[in-house]
């Protein structure tokens, strides 16, 4: 089998290693009761973010959007172009300090319930930019298999062919009973 053909491959801002480290960190404090675990939790967390950074992946090739994350637990998801109906930006108080923004990936058929989401993606550089992309894309794989999209010329003239066909058909029977 062939490697699916790249479009894009989304890079990251390194502001986002900050994002990861910030983000907990605020939770935290404000219960109050954890904020002696923090210095614990950015010793740890300062060790990880780094390899969780270059471990993070987001490609857009002709067919699917693959994302890859995970230090300890890697994990791949391949998302088929056909199957994406939205990419949900959003953008919490936390990334637009720091000047980051996020997506997440909604798909049809997905087995979580309504308001989730199959992937979520924070920190990617013009992230507008890559959810167009993958946005025009699927339109244009869906454009290719969905049934439904064809023009008007399309279907009249296939209507025609079919018709012309059963006029053929018939005039053979018509012929054969004689």
């Amino acid at each position: 089998m062939t490697e699916p053909k790249v479009l894009r491959e989304g890079k990251f801002n390194p502001k986002v290693k900050a994002y990861w480290l910030l983000s907990p960190t605020i939770a935290l404090a404000l219960s109050i009761i954890l904020i002696p675990i923090i210095p614990i939790y950015l010793l740890i967390a300062s060790m990880v973010v780094g390899r969780l950074f270059a471990a993070t992946k987001c490609t857009l090739t002709e067919r699917s959007l693959i994302i890859k994350k995970g230090v300890l637990n890697r994990v791949e998801s391949t998302i088929p172009l056909e199957k994406i109906t939205d990419l949900q930006l959003y953008q919490g108080p936390v990334m637009r300090f720091l000047g980051l923004k996020g997506f997440r990936v909604e798909t049809a058929g997905q087995s979580a319930g309504a308001g989730s989401y199959l992937v979520n993606i924070v920190g990617l550089v013009d992230t507008e930019g890559f959810r167009s992309d993958v946005m025009e894309q699927a339109q244009r794989v869906q454009g290719r298999q969905s049934p439904g999209t064809e023009t008007a010329e399309t279907l009249l003239s296939t209507l025609l062919e079919i018709r012309d066909s059963v006029q053929r058909i018939e005039r053979h029977l018509a012929d054969r009973r004689e």
